[in-house]
């Protein structure tokens, strides 16, 4: 059962943990993994993507709609809730494959009677708007039973309340509350339909709570079961009237029926699995842990607006701000590169639409071209504040520069623009305005970056790159390589659109806003840290090899306070070479065919003790670096470290004083990157696919489907052997090339045609 993950028995300590584990969703909002008991206090929420709120000078976040599934239920007087009785039994559990959450608890009640509660959720992937849980109840002898199901306005905020004015409507079996957001006065509906033949009902309109009351004797051994089929609706649907559509949707999924809708919801999930299972023999906890990393990304990816992207945590609560980072880029587009690219376009188009906010951002710093946010909300403006931790001593606001200094996040978004032309050949991305948005990228690094004429070169200065431990470095050696890429790609679009579509080309650069002489100057005399002679190891800034080299161990024992945050201007780590993720190790994964096998080796092995991993997206770098060079004993605990991040719990929940804690989509992303890219040693450049294998030991084999220029493929890798299999409906033959992971590189290629199936060997 690779598919179902499980926890038995009740832990009040778990609450938090368990709402991120056992999510749902469907990219149009998410569900925390709470129990139908729960409320605010235990964190329950409803997430719908894209909408923000800000109350006075607080930050803004996602808002946290209504909880429609909220239900309560008493025996003989006796409230049946995991919180106010010690159930005799108790389990919760997640159907990965198609979406489904299950409780089931078993309660003691009097004269030795137990009382058991059942209840099955669903966040429907056919139908974005709808929620539907199915709850069962079935006493051992006669009881008196009181069940109380709607709507609770009373939820989980951070920077809250974001509703106010609520308004209450009722027709038939359907209710519908609605509240507006303070900021910009957006209407947030929930439509809440009940499906009950049983028991005496009555209307509750309560304080911030709208529902029904249900009251029934309950005969010994028979199951009642009522099933609530809830909508959420927002401002921005473009529906002129929000609880009218809430409402009808409700009634709509009533009519339909709860395995009607359950039948449909599965089969939308089961196309998605057969486009991005990753199925390994010989190891079944990486098998589980991998699927639940996809999982994940499944239920937060926006297949239905090219406005959203995915935040840092998610659809998980409102950390983070709710807000989009470079994880979205750098560590979850590929996954769905190579096998959903019509989500790929959506995530980069976000960025598009965003890109006058980016402008702004360059502008109010003093530089031309587009500057992305570090943190991204739904207008492209910059969420993140100038002091975003609290000194845990003090209490007292830290400058941090996140926001100003890590401007590698133009040259990520480049990249990832560009990726999605090179994979799919689309160039709709490009005049949609996917060009236009790398040229502003390419223009802000050159105006950001310092030419120094003693040496000849453009060198950038004052930047933070991936390890924050590190702020205000010169020339970090990913942001430099990172910037060097954003300027090769600015070229090439140019060329391209000059090629095409001149007319396009020469709007983009009229106005003397960028000439390519410019560009080319810049990327030929950029300057990139170069490995050290003798050693090989690329110094991550400049004078971090002047820093104090002590261990991790040394390190954390100086530390006073366990949520002490180890950079900005005092931290820890700032003064030695420490760091949150090695961005050397990064650069090496991005660029891994302008360095030696020799050389990636020697970098991860001095960077990788002295790396604290105080961020989710290190470990599966690590992983992924690691089976580069052919060392798979070495990756796979990364890779598991990596993929079981959200099962576990185990992760850094505060930063300072501040809670980050939520699901990791990153990591998620991280955990595919690392067993497809990785192991399997998978590369596309738009021409062929180059499939270079390191399997771990427990592995026999591992199988995974493609999608690549409208191209669907299998690929099978075995113990010296590589099959290839061709969808029928592919309209031309791919190139794949089997390397070998040798110092020679030795490669075997061949054009696999529509329908056929090829085997490779390899050693």
């Amino acid at each position: 059962m690779n598919w179902i993950i499980r926890e038995n028995g009740f832990d009040k300590e778990r609450i938090a943990a368990n709402g991120n584990k056992f999510m749902i969703g469907n990219g149009y909002m998410g569900y925390r993994g709470t129990l139908d008991e729960f409320a605010r206090s235990e964190l329950t929420a409803t997430i719908p993507a894209g909408l923000y709120d800000k109350v006075g000078d607080q930050w803004r976040e996602p808002i946290n709609a209504p909880n429609g599934l909220s239900t309560r239920i008493v025996c003989d007087g006796k409230p049946l809730s995991v919180l106010e009785l010690e159930p005799l039994a108790h389990e919760q559990e997640l159907d990965i494959r198609h979406g489904v959450h299950r409780r089931k608890t078993v309660y003691p009640a009097a004269d030795g009677r137990t009382v058991t509660v059942e209840s099955e959720r669903f966040c429907s992937m056919e139908r974005l708007h709808l929620l539907a849980n199915r709850v069962s109840v079935t006493c051992s002898k006669p009881s008196e039973l009181i069940i109380t199901t709607g709507i609770d306005g009373q939820v989980w905020d951070i920077n809250g309340p974001h509703l106010e004015r609520m308004e209450s409507a009722e027709q038939e079996d359907t209710l519908t509350l609605t509240g507006w957001t303070h900021e910009l006065n957006m209407p947030v509906s929930v439509g809440h339909t009940l499906a009950c033949l049983f028991g005496e009902r009555r209307s509750l309109a309560l304080d911030h709570f709208l529902g029904r009351e249900i009251r029934l004797a309950a005969q010994a051994g028979e199951t009642y079961t009522f099933v609530t089929y809830v909508s959420v609706f927002t401002g921005l649907d473009g529906e002129a009237d929000c609880a009218a559509a809430a409402a009808e949707a409700s009634r709509e999924a009533a009519a339909a029926g709860y395995e009607s809708l359950l039948a449909e919801h599965a089969a939308r999930w089961e196309r998605k699995w057969k486009l991005s299972d990753v199925r390994i023999e010989g190891d079944d906890e990486a098998q589980l842990a991998l699927r639940y990393s996809l999982y994940q990304l499944h239920i937060i990816a926006p297949g239905h607006s090219e406005k959203l992207s995915i935040p840092a945590r998610g659809l998980s609560g409102q950390v983070y701000k709710g807000a989009v980072f470079w994880d979205t880029e750098m560590f979850m587009l590929p996954f769905f590169l190579y096998t959903q690219p019509s989500i790929a376009r959506n995530l980069m188009m976000y960025r598009v639409h965003t890109l006058d906010g980016a402008r702004r951002k360059a502008a109010e710093y003093g530089y031309a071209g587009a500057f992305y946010a570090w943190e991204s909300q739904e207008t492209g403006d910059d969420a993140c504040t100038l002091f975003n931790v609290n000194d845990v001593f003090t209490g007292r606001p830290m400058r941090t520069y996140f926001r100003d200094k890590q401007v590698h996040i133009s040259a990520d978004v480049a990249y990832g623009i560009w990726q999605y032309f090179i994979f799919t050949g689309d160039d709709s991305i490009l005049l949609d305005g996917g060009a236009e948005a790398v040229l502003e990228c390419a223009r802000f690094f050159y105006s950001y970056a310092y030419y120094n004429p003693y040496r000849s070169r453009y060198e950038i200065l004052d930047v933070t790159g991936p390890d924050e431990y590190h702020e205000r470095v010169n020339n970090n050696a990913f942001t430099n390589a990172m910037a060097k890429r954003c300027l090769n790609i600015a070229l090439e679009v140019l060329a391209y659109l000059q090629d095409k579509y001149p007319g396009l080309a020469k709007s983009l650069t009229a106005g003397g806003r960028i000439a390519t002489e410019q560009l080319r100057d810049m990327h030929d005399r950029l300057y990139i840290p170069q490995p050290a002679e003798g050693s090989g190891v690329i110094e991550q800034f400049d004078r971090y090899f002047a820093l104090e080299d002590v261990t991790l161990a040394q390190l954390k024992s100086r530390i006073l306070n366990r949520h002490e945050y180890l950079g900005g201007g005092n931290g820890l780590a700032t003064t030695t070479q420490i760091l949150k993720q090695a961005d050397v190790v990064l650069m090496l994964h991005l660029f891994k065919d302008e360095y030696s096998r020799g050389m990636k080796r020697s970098n991860w092995e001095y960077y990788e003790p002295r790396t604290e991993h105080g961020s989710s997206l290190s470990y599966c770098i690590y992983a992924l670096v690691a089976a580069d060079i052919g060392l798979s004993d070495w990756a796979y605990p990364y890779f598991k470290r990596t993929a079981t991040i959200d099962l576990t719990g185990d992760s850094k929940q505060y930063v300072g004083d501040l809670y980050i804690g939520g699901t990791h989509p990153a990591a998620n992303g991280g955990a595919w990157m690392a067993a497809v890219l990785g192991f399997a040693g998978l590369r596309f450049d738009g021409q062929a696919v180059t499939i270079a294998p390191s399997l771990p030991a427990a592995w026999r084999a591992v199988s995974f489907p493609l999608q690549l220029r409208g191209a669907g493929f299998i690929v099978t890798i075995e113990t010296g052997q590589v099959r290839v299999e061709a969808s029928e409906d592919n309209q031309a033959a791919m190139e794949f090339r089997i390397e070998r992971r040798n110092d020679a590189g030795d490669r075997e290629s061949a054009m696999v045609a529509p329908g056929q199936h090829m085997s490779f060997s390899y050693k």
